[in-house]
C-alpha cells in the first residue's frame, strides 16, 4: 500500500484549523484509544450534543477522524493515515526551522572581526 504523504494547501489549512481547538484535540485523542459514538463523546464535555457533533464535522472534514453508521449512532475513530500525514508535514516544518537555527548559531558563533580586519577590507572603487 502506497501512503500519500503529501498534503494540498487545503488539506493543510484544514488540519490545522482542526487541530486549533482543545475540545477537538481531545476527541482525536479519545478516539485514537478507541472507536466511540458521538453520544459517548458529548458525555464528557460541557457543551450540547449538536456543539460536539459540529466538533466531529470539523475533524472528519479535515479526514483526522473517520465516522461510520452502526444502528442508529455514529461510531468515530481516529484516522491513523491522516494522522500520519500531518506528523510528516510538522516534521518537514521543524527540520526546516531546526536548520535555520543551526545557520543562526554558526553565524553567532563566529569570532566577530578585529578592528584591524574591518580597516584593512577593501573600499568601493579601490
Amino acid at each position: 500500500m502506497v501512503v500519500q504523504t503529501e498534503l494540498s494547501e487545503a488539506e493543510i489549512d484544514r488540519v490545522f484549523h482542526a487541530l486549533a481547538t482543545a475540545t477537538r484535540r481531545d476527541i482525536l485523542r479519545r478516539t485514537i484509544d478507541r472507536e466511540q459514538s458521538v453520544s459517548e463523546l458529548a458525555r464528557d464535555y460541557e457543551m450540547s450534543f449538536a456543539a460536539v457533533q459540529k466538533h466531529v464535522a470539523v475533524l472528519e472534514e479535515a479526514r483526522l477522524i473517520v465516522k461510520r453508521a452502526e444502528g442508529r449512532e455514529r461510531l468515530v475513530r481516529a484516522n491513523p493515515e491522516m494522522i500520519a500525514r500531518a506528523r510528516a508535514l510538522l516534521a518537514r516544518y521543524e527540520e526546516l526551522w531546526r536548520a535555520r537555527i543551526a545557520r543562526l548559531d554558526d553565524l553567532l558563533a563566529e569570532p566577530p572581526a578585529s578592528d584591524n580586519e574591518r580597516n584593512e577590507a577593501p573600499k568601493r572603487g579601490d
